[in-house]
This record gives C-alpha cells, sequence and structure tokens, in this order.
C-alpha cells in the first residue's frame, strides 16, 4: 500500500493529474485487495510445505531406525540372541586390528544330537536358549559372544589375562551344566560343554587362534567331555 501511494503521488503529478478523491481510495484499497488473498495463499501454500517437510523428515526417521534395526537382526542369531558367525568374526578382527589382546572360548555343547533325538528338537532349541542367556551376561564394550554353528559358541573377552580366562571357562561350563530344563515326560534334560580356550596377543591372527581353540576343544572331548583345556 505504502509502495502505491508513492507511486501515485511521484507519477500521476508527472502527467498532470491530482491524487485525490475516488483515485486516491483506489490507491489504497487495490494493494490491500490484491495482497491479502495472496498473503493468505501464500501462507497456506508455506503451512502444506511445512506439514510436508516434516513428514518427511519423520519417513526419513522411522526408515533410518528401521534399517538400523533390520542390520542389528541380520548380525545376531535369532534363537540365541547372540551374534552370528559372519557378525562375532568381523568383532574379532576388529579387535585384533586394535591391537586388543584377550580370551577366546570355544565351545561345544556335548551329545547334542542325542538331545534332539531323545527329547525333540523343541527342547535341544530350548537348551540353546538357555547357553544363550548364558553369554549374554558377558557382553560388554570388549567383549562378543557367538554361536559360530549348530552347538558351536563362542566368547572373546578383551583385556582378560590367562588367569581369568580360566575362571570364565570354568564358570560357563558350571553354568551350563547347571541348566535345568525337563522333557514332555519330565524327565532332567542333562546338558554340558567341553570348553577349548587360547589366549589372544596383540597382533593375533583370527582364524589361527579359532583353529587353537579348536583343537582344545576336541581335545577336552578327547579326554572325556565336560572339561576345559586351554592354552596360549
Amino acid at each position: 500500500m505504502l509502495a502505491s501511494l508513492a507511486l501515485s503521488f511521484i507519477f500521476v503529478p508527472m502527467m498532470g493529474g491530482q491524487v485525490a478523491g475516488a483515485g486516491l481510495v483506489m490507491t489504497i484499497l487495490c494493494p490491500l485487495a490484491i495482497s491479502i488473498p495472496a498473503s493468505g495463499l501464500h501462507y497456506w501454500q508455506s503451512e502444506r510445505v511445512r506439514r510436508a517437510e516434516a513428514m518427511t523428515a519423520d519417513a526419513l526417521n522411522k526408515l533410518a531406525f528401521a534399517y538400523e534395526q533390520l542390520r542389528l537382526q541380520s548380525r545376531r542369531d535369532g534363537l540365541t540372541g547372540v551374534l552370528n558367525r559372519n557378525a562375532f568374526l568381523e568383532e574379532l578382527d576388529a579387535f585384533s586390528r586394535k591391537g586388543m589382546t584377550g580370551a577366546l572360548i570355544f565351545f561345544d555343547l556335548d551329545h547334542f544330537k542325542s538331545i534332539n533325538d531323545r527329547h525333540g528338537h523343541a527342547t535341544g532349541d530350548e537348551v540353546l536358549r538357555r547357553v544363550g542367556h548364558i553369554l549374554t551376561a558377558y557382553r560388554g564394550q570388549f567383549d562378543i559372544t557367538g554361536r559360530l554353528g549348530g552347538e558351536e559358541f563362542a566368547l572373546f573377552q578383551g583385556g582378560a589375562n590367562s588367569g581369568d580366562m580360566l575362571k570364565r571357562c570354568e564358570e560357563i561350563r558350571e553354568l551350563i551344566e547347571r541348566i535345568e530344563i525337563h522333557s514332555a515326560s519330565g524327565a532332567r534334560v542333562a546338558a554340558s560343554a567341553s570348553i577349548g580356550a587360547f589366549y589372544c596377543y596383540r597382533g593375533f591372527d583370527p582364524q589361527d587362534c579359532l583353529k587353537a581353540a579348536d583343537i582344545n576343544l576336541y581335545q577336552a572331548k578327547a579326554r572325556g567331555r565336560n572339561q576345559v583345556v586351554s592354552s596360549a
């Protein structure tokens, strides 16, 4: 409106006219008649854009959250909740590259096939779930747990010394031995594990350490199962 008045008072007198009466009224009302609807339309469109941007941002946040959940799920074993084999090996390799030392504990449930054959796969799955629950207690900033095969599990504890390693092995062995599961007939299902442990020094090769722990595991089985064999 001010711009309209300024233009009118500048150019109308230059053309020999006079800004007065109806001309003055039109100079004031025309800008108002145009600007009010235009401003309303602009505000409406701005609100639509703002709402669209908010919806887009919310959708992107939900998508990012869903992607992260899917990524985490793809790294976990669905039955036990611990890392799957690939994820465990990736984390173990990352610890090695960071120059970490620690205890690698590799164990296998004894006579697991007979549990499935005698008591059914549902009972066998429950044994695996209980082992997963035991291992989740050892999750930490420098600790990883994983299911490497059907009844094979591994635990790496960064920064642990050889004494800690033996203590942890015996602790896990005893916890698995104390698992309380009963079959459909009411019989107690006995569970135990043979454990092979290997101490990993700075710059360790993950595959070599797993092989060494695996050799110790089979020595534990050869000595009668439900026991620990370790080396460094």
